[in-house]
């Protein structure tokens, strides 16, 4: 009988000892990623240590800047473009030449933002945690074919004539123009900017600030 108390009592004293284990890792990792907020607070209070934040204008241009072409839109296309040739007295089954071209191709927007300025930035607050930021314009960085995707559909070319070795880069050419004509038309540009604001927003919260405003 005593046998049988003496190990209820061991495993009691092991159990009290993986807990106390157990809670002493949860506190160290919960002071470890406090940082902000009402967490961050407590974690004042229990560990008697301060978050600092360099909330100075320079140093938030640089970490900004930092992120350099931020891509934040991708805009696909297929579509089916014409070129050709015309001759102004003969008629094109003499003298044309045409083909049909399936592509497909993309263009990539978002925001330079090694073009940020420190005036585009203000800290704002008797504790510096407001921020507003506005953005530099919007760009396409590029638009380009797929040319594992892009082919020569069907062409025709007159009977007095050879074929217009140039017809079809410039067929290309020209789908490159109207495909980024198309992701113009449909606000690829204002896409961007609302996927930069929100993605800049996220970056400036983690940095501490508990106000943002980015436009």
């Amino acid at each position: 009988m005593q046998y049988s108390s003496g190990r209820v009592g061991r495993g009691t004293l092991a159990g009290f000892l993986l807990a106390g284990v157990l809670g002493a890792v949860g506190l160290a990792l919960f002071l470890r990623h406090a940082e902000s907020g009402l967490m961050g607070r407590i974690a004042t209070l229990i560990a008697g240590r301060s978050t600092s934040f360099n909330t100075s204008v320079p140093a938030v241009v640089e970490r900004i800047q930092s992120l350099n072409r931020l891509e934040t839109v991708v805009y696909s296309l297929d579509s089916v473009v014409e070129g050709d040739r015309t001759n102004p007295v003969l008629p094109d089954i003499l003298a044309g030449d045409k083909l049909l071209m399936v592509v497909h191709g993309q263009s990539i927007a978002g925001i330079d933002l090694a073009k940020l300025k420190p005036e585009d930035v203000r800290i704002e607050g008797a504790d510096q945690r407001s921020i507003r930021v506005n953005l530099p314009p919007s760009e396409i960085f590029v638009t380009t074919l797929d040319n594992g995707k892009t082919r020569v559909y069907a062409r025709t070319t007159g009977l007095l004539v050879p074929a217009d070795q140039n017809l079809e880069s410039d067929t290309r050419t020209k789908a490159q123009q109207q495909l980024q004509e198309a992701a113009l038309s449909d606000g690829i540009l204002d896409a961007a900017r609302k996927n930069a604001r929100a993605t800049i927003s996220a970056l400036l919260f983690s940095f501490g600030f508990q106000h943002v405003e980015v436009t």
